[in-house]
């Protein structure tokens, strides 16, 4: 992923270099380009061509000398990304941001705006306008607040067949009305006949109907899909280890605590691959003929919404144009962090399970991380902790010993917002809230927050455990409330977050402060902490363990949910492709082999819950973005002082300073572009993870002595991309004889 140094005084040639450059990188810097006739600057040594010279966007029209030499790369470009099974991937990556301003609307989906249509709109601005105010306030807020009472009473009470048809029919009233508005109001408006940008903002987001786009009985099996898929999520369990031959509506086990438990806890090989698979064919394994039918109907929305398909469709979300190449970018960013993370992590595996492993490939079985996923790493701290005879800390053991229950840990996390001055969220895990699993029926446990679109009821529903990770999630979860209280000023349209990335931020930002020892000192949580280096070189890989350890799997989920509904991979193919991208960008392989009668992506939540995953890997670069703004904002942090604390050091706990900052950057919602927002809060525009290299940078140096030279790097590793480039380019030789007769014909016309 990472772009790799030529050493020009070696003229290495491109399929030389191809051994250390993989090529899916191939495919992305070149391929992509040329279909889509940008601009590119080349990376590699061509015959003629030096790294670093710049390649028009149609060779065939400049009369330059470079031109025929730069496509020659082209070509080339596009053999390797054909052989990589990229040609398609990159094919439908083109052109997504030709369709003029991309803008946010509400749902999962964000919306494009339609293009004005050609005859008069029925209403003018000044009456639209006034509508929006009065009346379309009152109607939207509550047909929303009833269809979202309707899926909390269902979602808390999955068994409840009344709840469940009552969720049903309010979903598509809500449909209804939103298409009926539509019809009647919207249609035919046309955005920049507005002055206000607050109005224009709104016209934007109406002008498009999301699933509502769909008929009623369309409707009704898209809802039907996804109520299938979560009820197959929530209510999957597993025989244990030691009883495989269970009554599973006795002795089963369900995800949360019970698998979760394993997973974190275990460091029995076999026991947490039979964990592993036994959740994977209780969950995922028995959706995929539902989710067939789910992509086709989404796609459908999609379309009807002027989109090419739901992948299109949620990438407008993010208002930026080539959404697809700057998450790349972001991602080559941070890679070489990564890849020394994962190949000390490996290292530290090994030790510790063998033989059990099987051969070095450079992956890591995705079973003994502690997760199910793969997805944080922090369970197998104790397994990988850098300097052991360093001060370290444990939370959970902390919390325990001090008599914490989930509702002294959420009143906890509720105080370190209102030290900032900020809103208090206490209803949030009132009498109307989750906040534990309930002992008389059956939930969907995954953590989440509630916004009931009256401006006053907002709900958090978790299955809280007493446990550092449950404490996080909780100031997560506190930080989307926060939000919400901070617009709800705003008009209805426009009580959302300034893009899917920042709704996930903001909680996750507060958690960096307060996952700090220093904090946790002041709390009480921690005593006898000694701060030293090497106690902070701990502190940072537990950091790590969650923030690190978890970009490649927030990229890589919708990634194939993209791949999906852009129909560039076959659903005979849907689950190669997961494992495709799992090896390729996590560097983990499954514990057991897997087919095509599995569907592992349906074993993560959000897949079946139909919630975007791409939005987690903007806010895991995003919250250090806005940490880095608060601490220096709270005085915690100089970065031009070099007697400064280091970054990671920072606590903003307490800082009213801090606090009215943020708020000001919360109280925009979606009334404003996303970079006006970001700009609002840290003084840039671009998203980028200069913050989080900064914030790990002593961690990274302790990596890269640990790892030496690594002689086999981990992940997108160049040993590995040497072989199966190899594997590739063997079967293409007499391919490549026929391009450079090609090309020599070519460049002789």
């Amino acid at each position: 992923m990472t772009s790799v140094a030529i050493d020009q005084k070696k003229k290495k040639t491109v399929l030389d270099d191809a051994k250390n450059y993989n090529v899916s990188q191939l495919s992305r810097t070149f391929f992509v380009q040329w279909l889509c006739g940008f601009q590119f600057k080349t990376t590699v040594w061509w015959p003629g061509i030096e790294p670093g010279t710049w390649c028009p966007g149609d060779e065939r029209a400049d009369p330059s000398a470079n031109r025929t030499r730069c496509f020659q790369v082209r070509v080339l470009a596009v053999l390797l990304a054909c052989l990589a099974g990229q040609a398609g991937q990159a094919w439908a990556r083109c052109g997504r941001g030709s369709r003029g301003a991309l803008v946010p609307g509400r749902g999962p989906g964000r919306r494009v705006a339609r293009q004005a249509t050609a005859h008069a709109p029925k209403y003018d601005a000044r009456f639209i306008t006034e509508y929006l105010a009065g009346e379309y306030e009152r109607k939207a807020s509550e047909a929303c607040n009833r269809a979202i009472t309707a899926e909390w009473n269902y979602i808390t009470d999955l068994g409840n067949s009344t709840k469940e048809e009552i969720y049903n029919q309010a979903s598509l009233d809500l449909a209804a009305f939103e298409k009926d508005e539509w019809e009647k109001y919207f249609r035919d408006q046309d955005p920049e006949e507005y002055s206000d940008p607050v109005v224009r903002r709104q016209v934007e987001f109406l002008l498009s109907l999301g699933v509502s786009a769909l008929n009623e009985t369309e409707l009704k099996d898209l809802n039907g899909y996804e109520l299938r898929m979560q009820n197959l999520y929530s209510t999957a369990k597993i025989c244990p280890y030691g009883r495989q031959a269970c009554d599973l509506d006795r002795e089963g086990h369900a995800l949360d605590p019970e698998i979760e438990t394993v997973m974190a806890r275990s460091r029995d090989y076999d026991e947490l691959a039979y964990t592993w698979k036994a959740w994977h064919d209780a969950s995922g394994k028995n959706m995929r003929e539902d989710y067939k039918g789910y992509v086709e109907l989404q796609n459908k929305a999609a379309r009807s919404n002027d989109f090419e398909d739901m992948g299109q469709m949620w990438q407008a979300g993010f208002e930026t144009d080539y959404f697809y190449e700057d998450m790349m970018d972001l991602w080559d960013q941070v890679f070489p962090l990564y890849e020394q993370l994962h190949a000390y992590v490996r290292g530290r595996l090994r030790a510790f399970y063998g033989d059990k492993m099987g051969a070095d490939d450079g992956l890591i079985p995705a079973h003994i991380l502690g997760n199910m996923w793969g997805q944080s790493w922090i369970n197998v701290y104790d397994l990988v902790e850098p300097f052991p005879n360093a001060t370290s800390y444990d939370v959970t053991k902390a919390l325990r010993d001090q008599h914490y229950n989930p509702l002294k840990m959420f009143r906890k996390s509720d105080e370190f917002y209102t030290s900032m001055g900020l809103l208090s969220s206490e209803m949030s895990y009132g009498e109307r809230a989750v906040i534990q699993k309930p002992r008389d029926r059956e939930i969907i446990c995954h953590g989440s927050a509630w916004d009931f679109c009256d401006r006053k009821d907002f709900r958090i529903k978790m299955c809280t455990k007493v446990h550092q990770d449950d404490f996080r999630t909780i100031h997560h979860e506190m930080g989307h409330i926060q939000y919400y209280l901070q617009y709800k000023h705003q008009p209805y349209m426009l009580r959302s977050g300034a893009n899917p990335g920042f709704h996930e931020a903001i909680g996750d930002t507060i958690a960096l402060s307060v996952d700090n020892p220093k904090h946790l000192k002041a709390i009480g949580l921690l005593r006898d902490y000694d701060d030293s280096d090497e106690g902070s070189v701990n502190a940072l890989m537990k950091m790590a363990l969650e923030k690190v350890a978890f970009l490649p799997f927030g990229l890589l989920v919708d990634m194939w949910r993209w791949d999906v509904f852009a129909g560039n991979v076959s659903t005979e193919d849907w689950n190669r492709h997961w494992w495709y991208l799992r090896e390729d960008i996590q560097g983990l392989r499954p514990p057991v082999p897997r087919s095509e009668e599995d569907f592992d992506p349906g074993a993560k939540f959000h897949v079946p819950g139909s919630y975007q995953y791409i939005s987690y890997f903007v806010a895991d670069i995003l919250q250090f973005q806005l940490y880095r703004a608060l601490c220096i904002e709270a005085g915690e942090y100089r970065p031009d002082d070099p007697t400064s604390p280091p970054l990671h050091k920072c606590d903003f706990y307490n800082s009213k300073e801090a606090g009215v900052k943020f708020s000001k950057g919360m109280a925009l919602g979606a009334s404003v572009h996303w970079r006006e927002a970001l700009e609002e809060l840290t003084g840039e525009t671009e998203l980028n993870a200069t913050a989080l290299l900064e914030y790990f940078e002593p961690l990274h140096r302790f990596l890269r002595e640990a790892n030496g030279d690594l002689e086999q790097p981990s992940a997108d590793s160049s040993s590995r991309s040497a072989a199966a480039t190899l594997q590739h380019l063997l079967p293409a030789l007499p391919a490549l004889l026929l391009m450079h007769v090609i090309l020599n014909r070519y460049e002789r016309s």
